[in-house]
């Protein structure tokens, strides 16, 4: 029964690993912030950059509703 189960646990952990590794680019654009303010999101996305959190950007206007509006900052 133990070896049934450290193979069951084993197969898991690969399975699991080899899901992980191929869901997504490793520079894969994702939303990291939302703004009120064009202007805040240009500023945070600025600040990422030169504390070394990534090395591009860009801010998007998108719904958030109805008639709500925000920044996303995407990075």
């Amino acid at each position: 029964m133990r070896k049934i189960r450290a193979l069951l646990v084993s197969a898991a952990l690969a399975a699991g690993l080899s899901l992980s590794l191929g869901t997504a680019p490793a520079q894969a654009d994702s939303i990291r912030y939302v703004y009120f303010l064009y202007s805040d999101c240009v500023n945070g996305g600025q600040l990422g950059i030169q504390w070394g959190w990534w090395t591009s950007y860009y801010c998007s206007y998108q719904s958030v509703g109805p008639s709500d509006y925000r920044y996303f900052l995407y990075a």
